[in-house]
């Protein structure tokens, strides 16, 4: 469930930094990403910076009665306050991750929160993967780590396509439709620079070097895309991406038999939902035609994720909700 505020809005990048960070060290900030409402608060002055840029289009807001999450991210206490600063992510009491540099708390706050939704937010079958929207209709893009999704998405986002997600394919059995789960793209080591030059206009949070995952910066939502979060898309279809260096680009066509077991193994909470998961992924396989796509080349991987698309147009029938 998520409140959406009342139009017009004042954006986190139209506020003042004081007001932000007096906000977060206060009632705190409520976020909503569409399917999803985080509540956090701080007493961090360098995440209040970071979260500015990398959620400066979503709606400030300091005052709600509602979230799915709530989390806070603090300095951690004793020396390390003062020594080699820390931070901490806590959640309902617990603190379920060790502490990051206090330089890098928005790695820690996305990371723990698409930890805590991947777990709590069962409403949904939640797959792992990109999506983004185009003709009313999802492109779902289920990938292990490493194989290219965030980047792929973040170019298609900046190339006609609504970004739904990076990260979460979240898909609601009831109304046969993606919801979006709209947080920053996290893009890692290559990748940063890759969409920076595709991208040149797109805004980027701070790079983190040295984290688990290499040298991490957030590419931040576009503005009309936030102001459509709550605007959901029927299914159609599915790209398996996979980057392979150096490699041409190839788009070849995926059955069904492979596409189910690859929705099955990517989603986070599909064996929990039994029988509920089973209907949606085997729902989603027999209304999305699928392909795999291998490419090295950004621009010739949009081409072709094009070139699907307008395939896909051309062949479909309408699928009743």
């Amino acid at each position: 469930m998520s409140l959406a505020p009342a139009q017009p809005f004042q954006t986190l990048a139209e506020t003042s930094l004081p007001d932000i960070i007096g906000a977060l060290d206060s009632s705190g900030l409520w976020i909503d990403v569409g399917a999803v409402s985080i509540h956090v608060r701080s007493d961090c002055r360098e995440f209040a910076v970071q979260l500015q840029t990398a959620y400066g289009e979503f709606p400030f807001v300091d005052g709600d009665d509602w979230a799915d999450i709530h989390v806070q991210i603090l300095h951690a206490e004793g020396l390390r306050r003062w020594i080699r600063p820390q931070v901490i992510l806590r959640c309902d009491g617990q603190q379920p991750f060790q502490p990051f540099p206090s330089d890098s708390a928005l790695p820690l706050f996305e990371w723990g929160c698409n930890w805590l939704i991947g777990r709590r937010i069962n409403d949904l079958l939640l797959l792992h993967a990109g999506v983004v929207e185009k003709d009313g209709l999802a492109l779902l893009l289920p990938a292990l780590p490493g194989s290219g999704k965030s980047t792929l998405a973040a170019a298609l986002s900046w190339r006609g396509w609504r970004l739904l997600s990076d990260e979460f394919g979240a898909f609601d059995p009831d109304s046969n439709a993606f919801r979006a789960v709209l947080k920053p793209v996290a893009l890692k080591n290559e990748s940063i620079q890759v969409i920076r030059n595709f991208a040149p206009a797109a805004t980027f949070g701070p790079e983190f070097p040295k984290t688990r995952k290499g040298t991490v910066a957030h590419l931040a939502a576009q503005a009309k895309t936030v102001q459509l979060r709550h605007t959901a898309a029927k299914p159609g279809a599915v790209i398996l991406p996979k980057w392979e260096a150096g490699s041409s680009t190839r788009l070849q066509s995926v059955a069904e038999h492979i596409l189910f077991p690859t929705l099955a193994f990517n989603a986070f909470n599909y064996n929990l939902l039994g029988a509920i998961g089973f209907k949606a992924a085997v729902r989603l396989v027999r209304q999305c035609p699928s392909w795999q796509l291998v490419y090295s080349d950004l621009d010739d991987a949009v081409a072709a994720v094009h070139t699907a698309w307008s395939e896909m147009l051309s062949d479909r029938t309408p699928v009743s909700a």
